[in-house]
C-alpha cells in the first residue's frame, strides 16, 4: 500500500492519476485470472518415409486444433526413424529446410503451437543435432533445444545396442523456458529425464511444464517410463508432457509408446496406450488431451513449498554454461553502483528492474529509474506512472514465482528515511506467513541489508544473473 499512497501524494494531474489507478486495477485483475489451457500429447510410429510421417503429424495436428488445443506435442524422431545411423545423418535437414518450413506453415494454418520433440537437424560436421523445436501459432520458431544427454547404452540380454554419440552432437546449453498460452515450457528430450538436475534447473528458471518427447525402447519403457516421468513431475511440481514413439519402426527398432501427461501432484491426466507384442497393432496414430491449470499448479507449490525448503546453504546447483540473455550489452547505473546488464530482467521506457545482491527475503528485487533521479519528486508524472506500473507488474510476477499472495512494497524516499543509494528505487519483498517473528521486523532487516556488518553473504553475479535469466521469461 505504500506505493499507492506515494503516487497519490506526488501526482497532481487528476485525470492521469485516475487513469493510472484504473489501469493498475485492470492489470491486477488480468494477471490474477488465469484460465485453463487445453493441450494435446501425440503418439505416432515414424519410419524412413518422411512424407508419410508428415501426413501422420498433419492428421494429429488437425484433430488437436479442431478440439481447441493450443499446443500439440510430438515425440522424438517426429521427422523420421532411419534404419541405420548413416541414413539418419544423410536424411537430416537444416532448420530452414523444406520439412521444417512445412511444419511452420502448418502451425500458422491451423493456428496452433507445435512441439517437434526431436528433429534431425543437419550440422556443419559429419554428425547431426537431435533438436527439440518449439513453433508458435504464427509459424515462428521460438526455441531450439539440442539434446544434452546422448543415449549410449548396450543391453545384450535385451537386444539393445544404441550409441547415439556416434552420429549425434551433444548439446551444451539449457534453454530458458518459453512463454506459451499454457505457461512456461522447459525443453528436453527422452534420455534427459534420467538426469534430474536438468529438470530442477528448468523449474528454477521458471518452468511450469517439463517436456520429454521420446522414442523409449520397449524394455526400458516397461521398467522406467512412467516412474521417471512421475518423479520429475512430483519433485519439481510441474506438469510433465511426454509424447512418445510407438511400435515397430523397422526390423531393428521398436518403441514403447504410452504418450502421457502428469500434473504437478503426479496424477496422470492424459495418456495413449503403450506398445506390447500382444496389442495386435505394430503402429499407432493417436492423441490425448489435458487441461493445464496454472492456478492449481501454484496451489500445489504453495501447499508444499519444497523449493523454499531447499538447503542452498548446504548444496546448490550451478549452471556451468548458459546462453546470453541480456536485455542489451550495456551496464546500468544505480547511483554510483554499476548494475551488470545480465542482472536486469525488465526495462521499460523510464525504469528498470534488477536482482538484488543481498536479499532480505527470497525474491527480493529492486526497481529504479533509468535516469539519475534522487527522489520521487524528481520524476515527472509520466515517469511516475511508468515507475508504479512496473512496480505492480514485478510484484505480481515475484508473488507467482515465490508462491505467495502478499508483498512488502517499500520506497525509502530520502536519506533520513533510510535511502542509502541516492537514486529513487523501490524494494519488492514477497511475503509469507511467519517469515519474521514480528511482521514489521522486515523494516529493520531492510534498513541494515546493505551495511558492511550484515552477516548475510553477498550473492555472486552468476547467481543474480541466473535469477534474472529466469525472470525475463515472465515479461
Amino acid at each position: 500500500m505504500l506505493a499507492r499512497h506515494l503516487i497519490i501524494s506526488k501526482v497532481t494531474n487528476k485525470p492521469l492519476l485516475l487513469n493510472f489507478i484504473s489501469n493498475w486495477r485492470h492489470l491486477s485483475r488480468s494477471m490474477s485470472s488465469e484460465e485453463t489451457t487445453k493441450i494435446a500429447v501425440c503418439q505416432l510410429t515414424s519410419t524412413e518415409d518422411k512424407n508419410k510421417n508428415f501426413e501422420s503429424l498433419k492428421n494429429l495436428l488437425t484433430k488437436a486444433a479442431d478440439n481447441n488445443a493450443k499446443i500439440a506435442f510430438f515425440p522424438e524422431c517426429t521427422d523420421y526413424v532411419a534404419s541405420t545411423s548413416t541414413k539418419s545423418v544423410e536424411f537430416a535437414e537444416t532448420l530452414d529446410g523444406p520439412l521444417m518450413t512445412s511444419y511452420r506453415s502448418l502451425a500458422k494454418e491451423k493456428d496452433i503451437w507445435i512441439s517437434i520433440g526431436g528433429f534431425h537437424e543437419k550440422s556443419e560436421n559429419d554428425k547431426l543435432n537431435n533438436s527439440h523445436v518449439l513453433i508458435d501459432n504464427n509459424g515462428e520458431i521460438c526455441s531450439v533445444y539440442r539434446k544434452l544427454h546422448l543415449f549410449n547404452v548396450s543391453l545384450p540380454d535385451e537386444g539393445i545396442n544404441l550409441q547415439e554419440s556416434k552420429y549425434v552432437n551433444g548439446g551444451d546449453i539449457i534453454q530458458a523456458p518459453v512463454k506459451t498460452p499454457a505457461g512456461l515450457i522447459g525443453l528436453s528430450i527422452c534420455y534427459d529425464m534420467r538426469f534430474p538436475e536438468l529438470s530442477t534447473h528448468l523449474r528454477k528458471m521458471g518452468a511450469d511444464i517439463l517436456t520429454f518427447p521420446s522414442a523409449f525402447t520397449t524394455s526400458t519403457g516397461k521398467a522406467h517410463w512412467s516412474t521417471l516421468l512421475k518423479a520429475r513431475a512430483i519433485e519439481n511440481q510441474c506438469y510433465v508432457v511426454a509424447a512418445a514413439q510407438f511400435g515397430i519402426h523397422n526390423s531393428k527398432r521398436t518403441s514403447h509408446g504410452h504418450s502421457i501427461i502428469f500434473d504437478p501432484w503426479g496424477k496422470i491426466v492424459a495418456e495413449c496406450r503403450p506398445f506390447s507384442e500382444n496389442c495386435g497393432k505394430s503402429e499407432d496414430e493417436s492423441l490425448a488431451f489435458a487441461e493445464i491449470d496454472l492456478k492449481y499448479l501454484q496451489k500445489v507449490r504453495k501447499q508444499m513449498p519444497v523449493f523454499q525448503h531447499r538447503r542452498d546453504d548446504v548444496y546448490t546447483l550451478q549452471l556451468n554454461h548458459q546462453p546470453k540473455n541480456s536485455l542489451d550489452d550495456n551496464n546500468y547505473m544505480f547511483g554510483k553502483v554499476v548494475i551488470p546488464s545480465s542482472t536486469v530482467f525488465l526495462r521499460s521506457k523510464y525504469v528498470y528492474a534488477f536482482t538484488n545482491i543481498r536479499c532480505v527475503v527470497p525474491g527480493h528485487v529492486l526497481i529504479t529509474s533509468l535516469r539519475s533521479a534522487n527522489r520521487l519528486e524528481d520524476l515527472n508524472s509520466e515517469e511516475l506512472a511508468d515507475f508504479f506500473d512496473v512496480v505492480v507488474r514485478v510484484q505480481k510476477v515475484m508473488e507467482r514465482v515465490q508462491s505467495t499472495d502478499s508483498s512488502t512494497i517499500c520506497i525509502q524516499d530520502g536519506k533520513h528515511a533510510g535511502q542509502t543509494v541516492p537514486q529513487v528505487h523501490c524494494h519488492i519483498l514477497p511475503r509469507k506467513a511467519n517469515d519474521f517473528e514480528r511482521n514489521d521486523d522486515i523494516y529493520s532487516e531492510l534498513a541494515k541489508h546493505d551495511r558492511d556488518d550484515n552477516p548475510n553473504p553477498l550473492r555472486s553475479n552468476d547467481e543474480m544473473s541466473e535469477e534474472a535469466f529466469m525472470l525475463r521469461n515472465y515479461f
